[in-house]
């Protein structure tokens, strides 16, 4: 029998449309209570507006930080845990907390999600390692996780079907605007205020959404059975966290540490081989096989995959690069990377309107990884000859480029998949993205560590160092030493930036092969 988790609260059925989705979770409230019409845009808005600004900030706000949580709590060959581990949570608490939403009310579960994400961002302040950091990340995950999910189902609650496009359009904007002010304002906090500052800052914004949260109708749930996975998720634990592990000890080349690599990824493969078959077998499947099994999804799950993996791997490294590499502050670091994320959202835009003129679908994220594996070719061959202007202009092309692939990837999913089975399908698109990101970025850190030992051990102490104390330890060396190391941090850099622009190359693969070329 599956391995599951039942809760009862009433009678009525449950299904999978609660999976993290707008236009699911918007349908399914729309079933299960009705729309509250006259409710005001100022009761509304800022109740939604707040946790999905929490939400996405908290994946971008970090990375410019990184540099600076290094200098204070070292372990710079772990840093991309501190990213990794918050994504991985958020992904596993979503579906979850659209089922408790349904069932025990979404009002509800928003104020729990807020106590959640507030108490462990106040912890994370407190953290005196990575280690910790990182543990800590993943317990405020599994509040952040219910935040995106949640805001996008109260829009189908509280306001009647013609309403529910504008707000979604708004909460897109919302979305775009805080992760082009994520990277702004954690280089700007942690070199005014300290990197502790990033986590803490979510206390007073987090206080005030729950205060605005508090104003939004008062509403039970749907109740019905509301069946948990457990098997399920615990698997899918036990199936990344030890290949993570595995990809940051190969990091120190050290044969010493073999048979731990070896036994970690044999426990990862294992348990990933547990989790296919209990997700045969399961009621409530954290992964939907049977959708997986048509060309279309899984081509589009996969393309999901490659663009978290690469997009990721890039907010986590370009912050060391521009430090390391190029000598700028966590401030300076924040503004140069302001053309990537804002490149991103207007990418997505400017595709979402193209698909809805021409109705056509692949040919969008076909160009657009094209161009972005191109850009990240000559970032990776050239960038020690760009100058700073350059370099950000290079970038904001990658991300408008790069902003074509997720609109398509849900559209395209939502549209293959059968209708009670959109919530399911949209789920699997996140859950692969996470999946990506998470794999990528470890995968992307074991290449740059390793690259620097193999080319010179000293360069690759001295990049730790140059991570946590800035560019005044090249001063300790001589002219041609300066030259020299940086040339090798420089060229492990390249092979990092190789690494990302084959996850863009797989992924043009999967675009260039896309069975559905045009909506329906």
């Amino acid at each position: 029998m599956p391995s599951c988790t039942t809760i009862r609260q009433g009678a009525g059925p449950t299904t999978g449309e609660t999976q993290a989705d707008a236009g699911a979770q918007a349908s399914h409230a729309a079933a299960s209570q009705p729309a509250a019409g006259a409710t005001s845009f100022f009761t509304i808005f800022p109740s939604i507006m707040l946790p999905m600004f929490l939400a996405v900030i908290d994946q971008t706000i970090v990375a410019t930080a990184l540099p600076a949580i290094a200098a204070s709590l070292g372990g710079v060959e772990r840093l991309s845990w501190v990213v990794v581990s918050y994504l991985v949570a958020t992904t596993i608490a979503a579906p979850v907390y659209g089922r408790l939403g349904d069932a025990l009310g979404r009002r509800r579960m928003m104020l729990v999600a807020l106590a959640i994400f507030m108490l462990f961002s106040a912890l994370c302040a407190t953290a005196r390692s990575v280690e910790m950091l990182s543990f800590l990340r993943v317990l405020q995950g599994l509040g952040g996780g219910g935040l995106m999910t949640l805001s996008q189902a109260l829009i189908g609650e509280a306001l009647p079907p013609r309403e529910r496009a504008r707000y979604q359009g708004y909460l897109a904007a919302v979305a775009v605007c805080s992760s082009t002010f994520g990277p702004v304002a954690g280089g700007f906090l942690a070199e005014h205020l300290g990197w502790r500052s990033i986590f803490l800052v979510n206390l007073p914004v987090g206080a005030l959404a729950m205060l605005l949260t508090l104003r939004l109708p008062r509403r039970g749930g749907t109740g019905g059975s509301l069946r948990f996975d457990t098997l399920g998720l615990v698997l899918f634990v036990l199936f990344v966290a030890p290949m993570l592990l595995a990809l940051t000890l190969a990091q120190r080349l050290d044969f010493a540490s073999l048979p731990a690599i070896l036994g970690l990824v044999a426990l990862s493969c294992c348990s990933c081989l547990l989790l296919l078959r209990q997700e045969r077998r399961a009621a409530m499947p954290l992964l939907p096989l049977r959708l997986l099994r048509q060309p279309t999804i899984w081509r589009a799950d996969g393309m999901a995959m490659f663009h978290g993996a690469a997009l990721v791997a890039l907010f986590t490294f370009l912050p060391m690069y521009l430090r390391v590499v190029r000598g700028a502050s966590a401030t300076e670091t924040g503004l140069l990377l302001l053309p990537l994320a804002a490149g991103i959202g207007i990418g997505s835009m400017l595709t979402g309107r193209l698909v809805a003129r021409t109705g056509r679908t692949a040919v969008f994220p076909t160009v657009g990884l094209a161009v972005a594996t191109l850009t990240l070719l000559c970032l990776a061959l050239f960038a020690g000859r760009f100058s700073l202007p350059a370099l950000v202009t290079l970038l904001g092309v990658n991300a408008i480029f790069m902003g074509t692939v997720m609109g398509v990837v849900q559209v395209t999913v939502q549209t293959a998949a059968p209708p009670r089975a959109i919530g399911a399908a949209a789920g699997s698109v996140q859950f692969s993205r996470a999946v990506g990101a998470a794999f990528g970025t470890a995968l992307v850190g074991a290449v740059l560590f390793a690259a620097l030992s193999l080319t010179d051990p000293l360069a690759a102490a001295l990049f730790n160092r140059l991570v946590r104390e800035g560019p005044a330890v090249m001063a300790t060396l001589s002219t041609a030493q300066q030259v020299l190391v940086r040339d090798e941090i420089a060229g492990a850099f390249s092979a990092a930036f190789v690494t990302i622009a084959a996850f863009t190359g797989a992924g043009l693969a999967l675009a260039a092969t896309l069975p559905m070329r045009r909506l329906p």
